[in-house]
């Protein structure tokens, strides 16, 4: 457990910020977000002192004769609850990811396999709009090529809702699928991929961009066809000279476009940063289970035998059509239950 005049220091400073906020001085919204993040915490803080006390009291009653035989069927209910409350306790004080309650950018690609990687790379898309969906978050396509058979060549999607980022930075990394293609005659399978990455949103404190850092490009968009085609110089394409970085936005408001292309210019910025940030303090991450490296391959659908295989917690689950529909919570919650477990190893050492 964590000393306890560490849980101490954390009561004080909640209630020094209660009081603070109460007064109305200093940044109340910074005061907020400090206030709303110790909350959890303290709630478990003083539920896990609570117990602690009724223990000592139970333990006390153990001298009355008369109480004795009362008191001991307490403490032996009281003691029960005490892993599970310190367990609590522990998760709750476990270093928080300040982006996890972001809303995030998906990016699919196909890799390796052709025409069957990018009808994979659809697949997964629509696997996490159903997710989404299921979850009452909002998607929406900020940019997607296809190909001639339906097949996608490259998607961005903006996810919005509550705790986006939290529940699908996992799914960054490389995608297998092993099924037999549709464009094959000889029912031979076929294995492909494609890769994910889910990038937290930015917000405009996290990055400054320098205009002059900028090349921006407008550019014909593609129309409907008839009547509705678009013959207006709508697209935008904004390049970041210093990172290389390139975002285009296509939608039919030029002034929306430059918006979104920034937006997804500053996530992808944001999440560089993070990452660099992330390398320099953990040297040994890459040696890790889990690490989120977009290049290493995460999962396996594997079509005929209908399973669905998470190499870095080497979870395996035969439900593998709920998956690709969108049923995905399982999965999630044991890479989370994982990283949560690694993360309280490491408070232990």
């Amino acid at each position: 457990m964590v000393p306890f005049d560490r849980l101490e220091q954390i009561v004080q400073r909640f209630e020094f910020l209660e009081a603070k906020m109460s007064t109305g001085g200093g940044d109340i919204a910074a005061l907020g977000r400090e206030y709303a993040e110790l909350r959890p915490v303290v709630e478990e803080i003083r539920h896990w002192k609570s117990l602690r006390t009724d223990i000592e009291g139970a333990r006390a009653m153990l001298d009355d004769p008369e109480m004795r035989e009362l008191a001991r069927d307490e403490l032996e209910e009281l003691e029960a609850r005490l892993p599970e409350v310190e367990a609590a306790l522990q998760l709750s004080l476990l270093p928080k990811d300040e982006a996890d309650a972001r809303p995030a950018m998906i990016e699919i690609r196909p890799g390796t396999g052709g025409e069957e990687a990018a009808l994979f790379a659809g697949d997964l898309l629509r696997m996490y709009q159903r997710y989404a969906e299921a979850r009452g978050w909002s998607i929406d396509i900020i940019e997607m090529s296809q190909t001639e058979l339906g097949g996608i060549k490259e998607v961005v999607a903006h996810i919005k809702g509550t705790h986006v980022f939290a529940r699908l930075k996992f799914e960054s990394g490389v995608h297998r699928v092993q099924r037999v293609p549709e464009t094959e005659s000889g029912g031979r399978i076929h294995t492909s991929a494609a890769t994910v990455a889910v990038l937290p949103e930015a917000e405009d404190v996290d990055i400054k961009i320098d205009a002059n850092d900028l090349r921006i490009d407008t550019m014909r968009s593609s129309g409907a066809g008839g009547q509705h085609v678009n013959t207006t110089d709508s697209a935008v394409r904004i390049t970041h000279i210093p990172s290389g970085i390139v975002v285009t936005s296509s939608e039919k408001s030029q002034h929306r476009n430059r918006e979104i292309a920034m937006q997804v210019l500053k996530t992808r910025l944001y999440d560089a940063e993070r990452q660099r940030v992330d390398s320099a303090r953990s040297a040994d991450r890459a040696a890790q289970v889990g690490t989120g490296d977009r290049s290493e391959r995460i999962r396996t659908y594997n079509f005929p035998q209908g399973r669905m295989t998470d190499h870095r917690i080497n979870l395996t689950l035969y439900k593998l059509d709920q998956v690709m529909q969108g049923d995905l919570d399982e999965v999630i919650d044991a890479l989370t239950a994982d990283a949560q477990a690694r993360l309280l190893a490491e408070m232990g050492s």
